[in-house]
């Protein structure tokens, strides 16, 4: 159940989420009834069963992630939102600067499973808090990773997989040239992190000393060869439907960066490839091998009337015990540290590969509308140049143009 939401938040929100609004604090009295909790994509029964033992009732909303837009903007007009909310990181600050989320501050001191020092450093800093100010807690966590399809490797003579983007590139070619359909390497083509952690990769940032967005980098200029190259060398298909996880077990593309989404997918689809491709590393260049720490946060919604039945849900779901149930269900990856180091967990090699990736992995800088300016703006500019022969430099200055003025403050 919610309160009314002011007159102002709703003018406010229909005239583009920018509310700038104080901070609502929790009512006085809690309300009873079940907690609405807002899930992104179809996690939704697999939320109702993590929860099932935690003696708060829920009324489960499952929400697809393309929809989530027009659901916040709905929901902050009209004052009626969830209590508890899931948020991709990419959309922390979008949510926050519509005043939707509930400052957390002065609230989690009383909650220690929800302290900082329980998740590792690069989650419980920049990507839980807006403007120095926490409104999330963290949830799950993701990063990318080289998957290999290591048999075909080898039958082609490459004995490992590769350690750097120039060795990637070359035995992308290599892979390219068995014969007409094959390809060496995959890249989708909705993927806006993957040419920013190549720009990490090369020793590069996109957010520069004064909180500004800016590609117009060396680093970043490198990463669009690499990006760019690939394509040219005929190693990357360009069909915008091409299936990863089926060109993975099929092998007309038996290398590729994804998340361990693909590893659940191809063992789940092809049970007979056990064995026969691993996951690394990603690949280096001068900066190392820098990966994206991506996942999901909750949120409490500002006028949220039951806040402390909200807090206590979160101090359940944050115990190692149901981080590493999660992850049993779901195969996303835990954020609490105790979980991330459970040796059962570890076991599996390819989350050796995760949590070895997730301690130098980098959250994308905390800008509102990210996914719709910056990595929407990233790809067509990447897209135009490699697939309809766009002019690069005009390309990019216009991308460029598209994204000064954006700042993380």
């Amino acid at each position: 159940m919610k309160r009314t939401a002011k007159t102002a938040l709703a003018i406010a929100a229909v005239a583009g989420l920018t509310l700038g609004m104080s901070a609502c604090s929790a009512p006085a009295e809690e309300a009873s009834g079940p907690l609405t909790v807002w899930v992104m994509g179809d996690s939704g029964t697999n939320f109702e069963t993590l929860v099932a033992d935690s003696g708060i009732e829920v009324d489960v909303v499952a929400i697809p992630w393309d929809a989530i837009d027009e659901k916040l903007t709905t929901a902050v007009a009209s004052g009626n939102g969830p209590d508890i909310l899931q948020i991709g990181l990419s959309k922390l600050a979008t949510f926050a600067e519509a005043g939707a989320l509930l400052p957390l501050d002065s609230l989690i001191a009383d909650h220690p499973d929800l302290a900082p020092d329980n998740f590792p450093a690069g989650v419980s800093g920049a990507s839980t808090a807006v403007n120095g100010e926490i409104v999330s807690v963290p949830w799950t966590s993701d990063t990318r990773v080289l998957f290999t399809r290591t048999d075909i490797l080898a039958e082609n003579g490459i004995d490992a997989p590769p350690a750097t983007w120039d060795e990637l590139r070359a035995d992308a070619k290599i892979l390219a040239a068995r014969g007409e359909g094959q390809y060496g390497y995959y890249i989708p083509q909705w993927d806006a992190p993957l040419p920013i952690e190549m720009t990490w990769s090369m020793g590069g940032e996109v957010i520069d000393a004064d909180g500004n967005v800016n590609f117009d980098t060396p680093e970043f200029q490198k990463a669009v060869d690499l990006y760019t190259g690939l394509y040219a060398d005929g190693s990357v298909p360009t069909n915008s439907d091409f299936d990863q996880t089926q060109g993975f077990i099929s092998g007309i593309a038996p290398m590729l960066v994804s998340g361990p989404y693909l590893a659940n997918g191809v063992s789940s689809a092809a049970p007979e490839l056990d064995g026969k491709w691993q996951a690394s590393p990603l690949p280096a260049g001068d900066g190392g091998s820098i990966s994206l720490f991506a996942g999901s946060n909750l949120g409490i919604w500002h006028n949220s009337d039951q806040v402390d039945q909200s807090l206590a849900l979160l101090d359940y779901i944050s115990q190692p015990e149901q981080q590493l149930a999660w992850y049993k269900l779901t195969g996303e990856l835990p954020t609490v540290n105790a979980a991330l180091s459970d040796a059962t967990l570890n076991a599996d090699p390819n989350v050796q590969v995760y949590t070895a990736q997730l301690a130098t992995a980098k959250v994308l800088p905390i800008v509102a509308n990210w996914d719709g300016v910056v990595g929407t703006g990233l790809l067509n500019a990447l897209n135009s140049i490699v697939l309809t022969g766009a002019d690069r430099t005009t390309a990019l200055d216009a991308f460029f143009a598209e994204t000064k003025g954006l700042s993380i403050k």
